[in-house]
């Protein structure tokens, strides 16, 4: 299963059927039919791509991104769109967005756009892999590698691994990475956190990684760049 969230926030609904379809090339794609689902869905769902459309109801895709930007949500976002004057660029740009598309487009484009995007935010491959350093993700095996060797992680270790290289110089509450890699619906507890946690920064540093995750005493965890 690709790890990458993608949200597509697109109203009508036989074309955001035929990105989806694009999209799911690289990663998993969840689709809203207006902005103020959409603005919802991204400042709570903890994604690493949003493709948004300009005219939406309820909120257009300005407002969606001007709010998601004040609340400090930066996920990398393709504003996708028939508006191709000059001005309605501008505006984009003033509130946030990272790259913009025209309506009509070509399959490719769109594509390759998204991949860009991820390849500059996460460090996102071609061959489907997220590097850091001297440790790899391989999206597709979900495998692992430091300086080449294999790091065997088991279960969700390695969404978590990957959940924070995403998401470095960020802090991040055992409440988020919870909801982030159990899911709101999670039978467990809030304590697994702690356990994931602590056998995934044991096995890094036996391994010499250089993803160096540290605790924020009584907030949450954070990956620095400091000392790497």
């Amino acid at each position: 299963m690709a790890t990458i969230k993608i949200l597509l926030v697109e109203d009508d609904i036989l074309l955001a059927g035929s990105i989806a379809e694009i999209l799911e090339e690289i990663g998993n794609v969840t689709h809203c039919n207006d902005g103020e689902e959409g603005l919802y869905e991204a400042q709570y769902g903890g994604y690493d791509l949003l493709v948004l459309d300009i005219m939406l109801p309820l909120l257009d895709g300005y407002e969606v991104l001007k709010q998601l930007r004040a609340n400090g949500i930066n996920t990398a976002t393709l504003l996708l769109t028939a508006k191709d004057s000059l001005a309605a660029k501008i505006e984009g740009f003033k509130n946030g967005a990272d790259d913009y598309l025209t309506k009509p487009f070509y399959r490719e484009e769109l594509l390759l756009r998204a991949q860009a995007m991820l390849k500059r935010s996460l460090g996102l491959t071609a061959e489907q892999t997220v590097v850091y350093r001297n440790t790899t993700c391989d999206l597709t095996s979900r495998c692992v590698t430091v300086n080449d060797e294999d790091l065997i992680l088991k279960g969700k270790e390695f969404d978590l691994l990957l959940y924070f290289i995403k998401e470095r110089r960020r802090i991040l509450t055992k409440e988020q990475i919870f909801e982030r890699i159990w899911g709101f619906d999670s039978e467990t507890t809030y304590t697994v956190v702690e356990v994931y946690m602590s056998n995934l920064r044991k096995k890094l540093k036996q391994m010499h990684s250089q993803v160096e995750i540290h605790t924020i005493r009584n907030v949450g965890y954070i990956l620095t760049e400091e000392s790497a």
